[in-house]
């Protein structure tokens, strides 16, 4: 039932009483997010808030009482899900139920499409005044733009972690989207503020030797496919003269396959995990080599210069060139409407194209300057007007709790400016 009481009898009511959110997350990535959002939501109302849905141990530690352990649907890539569909359905049905049983005063969804969006279509068919808010924008900019427009019928608000996600939802008729802030800009100062040196000083890096770094993906596939084109590569660099150390920050996950990969190359990498070393690394770097992917944006906001690659499986590329319809497969590029960072891709990402493309960004000289500006100006095109990316998500989804679906939806951050 529609709430005709104004405006002001309505926020007075809502501010009140005790909140019910519910909450799902779909993998580790969106656990860790969900649990910044949680602390910002408490913050913004006192910690009136019960949560429930889905999430992982960060989600749970903020407070959230989960159906079921996120790792039984935190799974990737087609066969892996589809060695899980009939698992991943029956989750996606009892989420579903249980959101509409919990009563919830707003629904929020964390990435994980192919997860979140059945639950939010249930939801919306069974409970349909309830206000659906979807913290990360699918990537309808790159493939797949048909998707956007049939999100209005579950989705009341995208919030978007890129810049240029809000045009992209009003030129392909998606739902109102409004740009809260990637979760790296929280990090921006740490990331700008490091001091590299305690990293060096425990590598032995060498004061004539520059340093490379190379980050060949997070996933084995990735891995597999991109670490002989890089390794390659820096091969030819050597042969031209070139003295160079080289860093591998890595996920534990891969390192395994990484350590066994480069084994036999002429010089050995300093492996590094943690978030520490990896930043330091970048701020290190002459300059990296790096599979596309959130990294190219950390490396960005570190102001490291990269030459980014991709590759996927020959049967596959085919079809994905049909499907992708972006400019660019680097974020960066994409916030700066510019192909400011050289990419490689498929039969392009070879050992010679990619040592071609990193000698100008190691040498002093015009395209280096040119990245350098480019890379610089990144942090300002994600800058928010105020307050942090959890921030903002929080208050557009608290307005959106307080006051339902009827409630007008301003862009919150645009208001406030």
């Amino acid at each position: 039932m529609t709430d005709t009481r104004p405006a002001s009898q309505r926020v007075y009511a809502a501010e009140a009483r005790e909140l019910r959110l519910f909450i799902v997350a779909g993998e580790h990535s969106g656990d860790a997010l969900g649990a910044r959002l949680m602390a910002a939501l408490d913050q913004g109302r006192g910690g009136r808030i019960r949560y429930l849905g889905v999430g992982g141990p960060q989600m749970a530690a903020a407070g959230l009482s989960s159906q079921f352990p996120i790792a039984e649907v935190a799974v990737m890539g087609p066969l892996a899900i589809l060695a899980r569909l009939p698992s991943i359905l029956r989750r996606i049905a009892s989420t579903a139920a249980a959101a509409v049983a919990a009563d919830p005063d707003v629904v929020v969804i964390i990435d994980s499409p192919e997860f979140t969006h059945p639950i939010a279509r249930r939801i919306r068919r069974r409970r349909p005044e309830i206000p659906i808010i979807d913290y990360v924008s699918p990537s309808v900019w790159a493939w797949r733009p048909g998707r956007a427009p049939k999100m209005r019928a579950y989705v009341d608000h995208v919030l978007a972690l890129l810049p240029f996600e809000p045009e992209a939802h009003a030129r392909l008729g998606g739902p109102p989207c409004t740009y809260v802030g990637h979760p790296l800009i929280e990090r921006l100062a740490f990331i700008r503020g490091l001091d590299p040196m305690p990293l060096a000083r425990r590598l032995g890096l060498s004061a004539d030797r520059q340093l490379l770094v190379v980050l060949p993906g997070s996933r084995p596939s990735e891995v597999g496919r991109l670490l002989a084109p890089f390794g390659e590569a820096l091969q030819r660099l050597r042969e031209r003269g070139r003295k160079f150390e080289v860093a591998m920050p890595v996920l534990g996950s891969v390192r395994q396959l990484i350590e066994a990969g480069v084994a036999h190359w002429p010089v050995k990498p300093h492996v590094l995990e943690g978030e520490a070393d990896k930043f330091a690394a970048f701020r290190l770097a002459r300059a990296a080599l790096a599979a596309s992917g959130t990294v190219t944006l950390e490396l960005a906001l570190a102001g490291t210069p990269m030459v980014v690659a991709y590759k996927v499986e020959p049967v596959v590329a085919p079809v994905l060139r049909r499907l992708i319809k972006a400019p660019s497969t680097v974020l960066a590029n994409l916030i700066l409407g510019a192909r400011a960072i050289p990419e490689f891709h498929q039969e392009q990402c070879t050992p010679v194209k990619l040592a071609n493309a990193l000698v100008p960004l190691i040498d002093e000289g015009d395209a280096r300057n040119r990245q350098l500006a480019a890379l610089a100006a990144v942090p300002e095109r994600m800058r928010l007007p105020r307050g942090t990316p959890s921030e903002a998500a929080a208050s557009i989804i608290l307005n959106y709790a307080e006051m339902g679906r009827g409630w007008p939806r301003p862009n919150v951050l645009e208001r406030e400016a």
